[in-house]
């Protein structure tokens, strides 16, 4: 059966503002090694008749320096508000297992650090956007409209090749506490995007 979801999404990683790494998976990241929480806020979806609507999936992943290498340790969480078989749907899509853009990423990660059910709390304010996933993850990110840029809009990097969407607004880390599935950094290069779609 088919699947589709729909919605916004936003990433915070210890890289520098800009980070090389979502520019292309070939180039180095900042330093020797690339932490990165990928947040994905689920406003319309549906997998194989099940409705997903209003859910948040949350991949963070630890990766050499240069991530095309491969060599990834990435863990899940899935909202805590969703039910088993809301939870199951969304596992079978963020493992790849269902197709989709995460298939694509699959062959990268080498270790699996397993999926956790854990309350998501999501807040997307104009250019602010913020996650807090239990005691492990707490941090805004904010989009930058560049010096002189009088419409407001944020800087956007396009034609990437990224799960999320091929063009992203360039944002900044604000807030940042985050450690889980063994993973602990500072984000400092983040970007944003309303409109993440995607089917299988």
């Amino acid at each position: 059966m088919s699947w589709k979801l729909a919605g916004s999404y936003f990433e915070a990683c210890n890289c520098n503002v800009i980070c090389p790494c979502t520019a292309s998976l070939a180039l180095g990241a900042t330093n020797d090694r690339c932490n990165v929480t990928l947040v994905f806020h689920i406003e319309n979806g549906d997998v194989e008749g099940t409705d997903v609507s209003g859910l948040t999936v949350a991949a963070i992943a630890d990766t050499p320096k240069v991530m095309s290498d491969g060599n990834w340790r990435l863990g899940v969480f899935i909202d805590g508000a969703a039910s088993d078989e809301q939870a199951e749907k969304l596992g079978g899509v963020f493992s790849g297992a269902l197709g989709g853009p995460m298939a694509g990423l699959g062959p990268l990660v080498s270790e699996n650090l397993g999926v956790q059910r854990a309350p998501i709390e999501i807040h997307n304010d104009g250019l602010r956007h913020s996650v807090r996933i239990g005691g492990a993850v707490d941090f805004e990110v904010e989009d930058v409209v560049p010096f002189g840029v009088e419409t407001g809009q944020p800087a956007r990097l396009t034609g990437i090749f990224h799960p999320a969407a091929t063009e992203l607004n360039v944002a900044r880390a604000t807030r940042s506490a985050i450690n889980a599935f063994g993973i602990a950094y500072d984000a400092k290069s983040a970007f944003s995007t309303s409109n993440f779609s995607w089917s299988a």
